[in-house]
């Protein structure tokens, strides 16, 4: 996938995962089609899946890859930070990264994009990769695409 891929890539994965979460409320069920959509369709991913936030930290949900840390603290690690900070990020050396949290020591890069109703972080969404610095602005931008369109689906967070 070149650079001037990746907008019409997540267009056609925004329409697709719309399609997918139509009919359904249950925030579980989509999240898990996120994950498996976004896993099998973007190269270089060892991990995609969500963490909702409960009571201060972030709760593992919904995942395709290896087995994951299952809470995180507020604040703590890239999933924490972005949580924290209400905003995306982009690590393109995990290793460089203060405080990251390794759950599998093959990712080298992270994407962390949070995902926000009424202006709170109701949970996060999280891509991992074994290659250094994989994500980009273009990520970054069609990640939250997905988020907004998930967001806006689950009538609990709207």
């Amino acid at each position: 996938m070149g650079a001037d891929d990746k907008p019409a890539l997540y267009r056609e994965l925004g329409i697709q995962l719309a399609a997918l979460i139509a009919d359904e409320a249950d925030i579980v069920a989509n999240t898990a089609n996120m994950a498996a959509l976004i896993y099998h369709r973007l190269p270089e991913l060892n991990w995609a899946g969500v963490y909702f936030a409960r009571e201060g930290e972030l709760v593992l949900g919904p995942f395709q890859g290896q087995p994951a840390c299952v809470r995180i603290a507020w604040g703590k690690g890239v999933c924490g930070t972005a949580a924290a900070r209400g905003a995306t990020v982009i690590v393109p050396d995990v290793d460089a990264f203060p405080g990251h949290i390794a759950c599998d020591a093959a990712s080298r890069s992270e994407l962390v994009v949070p995902l926000l109703s009424g202006g709170r972080v109701v949970a996060v969404f999280d891509l991992d990769s074994p290659r250094p610095a994989r994500f980009d602005d273009e990520d970054r931008a069609g990640i939250e695409l997905l988020a907004a369109i998930l967001v806006r689906n689950h009538p609990d967070w709207r």
